[in-house]
């Protein structure tokens, strides 16, 4: 047993038990560590039949059974953990070793423990891996970043046990220190974007053209076969089928609405800030999920207002102005995160090619869609695009569903419907598509009462005025 196996993993909770089982699938033997016995014995039972598995609770036995250059993966909680599963190590540890973080880890942190463990003659690398603990098992999108020759002898292992699209396998060495940690912090951000979106359109289909869950089920699949498809799309016309188990109806109808969150989502948003990337359908998700926390009061507040009543829509027209609306939204949020993911590779070092990122996205992941092939075509015609909305292929796309989009906003506000993220996404798109805004104004404002100074249209250069009659 002593130094035989292929792969190590730390952490066998759902994830890091399907993972290694995964591995174990695809013909290289992996030994798991974890600090529950339940858990050691719980994998070894799962992996009798694969006979490429073991697991031990002592970290001495897990490091002594791999083969050299050790190759460990830790698949536990972001933040302290990390660090301390890190300590628990490193004594055991001989030159050229690798970590690999694949957690959600936040990315500065990986950079610190990159140069930590460097100078211990260790290599580390994060990992963001993507699609749950189904796509563990079965196959993830897997985005590492770091030193490219330790990834070198990783890169077998993660090309066979990741997703495949057309054959290919949805993982590629990302770029060098936290890239891989970033781009899938950036791809949650998405997702955040995505999911409040998906819901909200539920949410005017409900109110206003009075769809039953047979309806939901029936609209989203067949979206679902289109220009929508997507796991998102897909998995909620699964829920509005789900019957409840310990009640009668549909289960989606007994579940609180406040949605938790796990902090990647808002790590998007203050980094996008800090970058001056502006990503508001990323941010309002975020918001949306805050303010989903404060159920008392929005109780106490639905009391306290009127609403309109909902003036009913017909279902057709709905349906119609629905999916031209999601499509277009749906292209706004993955064109802001790409947005930031171009703008974080320059100021960061990463060197991130975009179409690259597009393609190990397009199966296994969370935000798999078919949406991703064309972002990967339009990447590749032109690899230094700035942003989606510029793509000559996209262009159309928007042209053809904007109009759906302010139709189906126009008709929630007046009936008292908020759909924040279908509305910030319009609003980026009129802003971005805008070549005069009115922050002449602002400008103004600003070098009025703190003498900012301003820049001018006609002239070089810039100025002040003193404004005060």
């Amino acid at each position: 047993m002593k130094g035989t196996y292929d792969f190590g993993l730390v952490g066998l909770g759902v994830m890091g038990r399907n993972f290694i089982l995964n591995v174990a699938d695809n013909g290289f033997s992996a030994f798991g560590n974890d600090l529950d016995e339940e858990k050691v014995s719980a994998l070894i039972e799962e992996g009798g039949d694969i006979q490429k598995v073991n697991a031990s609770s002592g970290a001495k036995t897990f490091v002594d059974s791999l083969s050299t250059p050790r190759k460990i993966m830790l698949l536990v909680p972001a933040g302290k953990v990390v660090d301390a599963v890190i300590e628990s190590l490193l004594p055991l540890l001989d030159k050229d070793d690798i970590i690999i973080d694949g957690g959600n880890s936040f990315f500065t942190d990986t950079d610190r423990r990159e140069a930590y463990l460097a100078d211990k003659g260790i290599h580390f690398f994060g990992a963001g891996v993507s699609g749950g603990a189904k796509g563990a098992r079965l196959g993830p999108s897997i985005m590492p970043g770091g030193n490219r020759e330790a990834y070198q002898h990783v890169k077998p292992i993660f090309e066979a046990v990741s997703a495949k699209y057309n054959g290919e396998p949805c993982v590629t060495y990302l770029g060098p220190k936290s890239a891989g940690n970033y781009v899938k912090m950036v791809h949650n951000g998405i997702e955040y974007g995505l999911m409040q979106l998906t819901s909200e359109i539920y949410d005017v289909l409900k109110k206003g053209g009075h769809f039953n869950n047979d309806e939901l089920h029936q609209t989203y699949a067949q979206w679902n076969a289109g220009r929508l498809q997507s796991f998102l799309v897909q998995i909620t016309s699964e829920i509005f089928e789900q019957e409840d188990d310990l009640g009668d109806g549909r289960l989606v109808d007994k579940i609180l609405d406040k949605a938790k969150q796990k902090g990647t989502g808002k790590w998007t948003s203050q980094n996008a800030m800090d970058l001056g990337i502006p990503v508001p359908s990323i941010d309002i998700a975020v918001s949306m999920r805050e303010i989903s926390a404060l159920k008392e009061e929005r109780i106490k507040a639905d009391e306290l207002y009127d609403r309109p009543a909902v003036a009913a829509m017909d279902k057709q027209k709905l349906k119609g102005l629905a999916e031209q609306a999601l499509y277009f939204s749906f292209i706004i949020t993955y064109a802001q995160g790409l947005h930031q993911l171009a703008d974080a590779s320059k100021e960061y070092g990463y060197d991130l090619d975009i179409s690259e990122i597009a393609k190990i996205w397009r199966a296994g992941c969370i935000i798999r869609a078919g949406l991703l092939a064309d972002i990967t075509e339009a990447f590749k015609a032109d690899s230094n695009l700035p942003n989606l909305l510029l793509s000559p292929t996209f262009v159309s796309k928007v042209q053809s569903t904007v109009a759906a989009a302010r139709e189906l906003v126009a008709y929630a506000a007046t009936n008292g419907i908020p759909l924040p993220g279908l509305s910030n996404s319009l609003t980026y798109f009129d802003a971005y598509t805008s070549s005069r805004l009115p922050l002449n104004l602002i400008q103004a404002q600003r070098d009025y009462f703190g003498s900012h100074t301003y820049e001018r249209l006609d002239q070089e250069g810039t100025f002040h005025t003193e404004w005060e009659a």
